[in-house]
């Protein structure tokens, strides 16, 4: 069993997930933020999700408060936004700190895996990594990637290219 599975965390309900749950996956893990610039991009990591998850992609949406206090509300609000507004069906989870001695121990494994321009810091709201079917990470993207530019390596990782 890889690190990333071996992880657990909290989902949006408050119950206690194991990440091994996804074994096999490949898996885009997504810090989130219903206010931000980017929210609109949960309809297109929900397009991206219907698309491939048949074929064995999963995202995890993990929403944080961390930046520009662009989650300021809890699990109902967060599902509301999620589901109401841009249909998301992924699988949603508890709010987390993605940075800072406080950070969920799959953001501190994450950066340490794959570094970005600011190191081991997530630079802001809807930074993006790529988990292959081993439980291997593979990539990372920026905030302003969006979904749609994420599909070739998505295909990739999962065997389709």
């Amino acid at each position: 069993m890889s690190e990333f599975q071996q992880l657990s965390a909290l989902s949006l309900g408050g119950k206690p997930v194991s990440l091994g749950d996804y074994q096999g996956k490949v898996v885009l893990v997504v810090n989130t933020a219903s206010q931000c610039g980017f929210t609109p991009q949960y309809a297109g990591l929900e397009q991206l999700y219907k698309q491939y998850k048949d074929q064995g992609l999963v995202i995890l949406g993990f929403p944080c408060n961390q930046f520009g206090q662009q989650e300021p509300g809890g699990a109902k609000e967060i599902a509301e936004t999620c589901e109401i507004n841009y249909g998301v069906t992924f699988p949603m989870f508890a709010k987390v700190d993605v940075n800072g001695p406080q950070a969920h121990p799959l953001f501190q494994w994450l950066t340490a895996k794959l570094p970005g321009w600011f190191g081991r810091r997530v630079k802001w709201n809807f930074t993006k990594f790529l988990i292959g079917r081993d439980g291997q990470p593979i990539k990372r993207f920026a905030p302003i990637t969006k979904p749609a530019r994420l599909e070739s390596q998505v295909r990739r990782a999962l065997g389709l290219s």
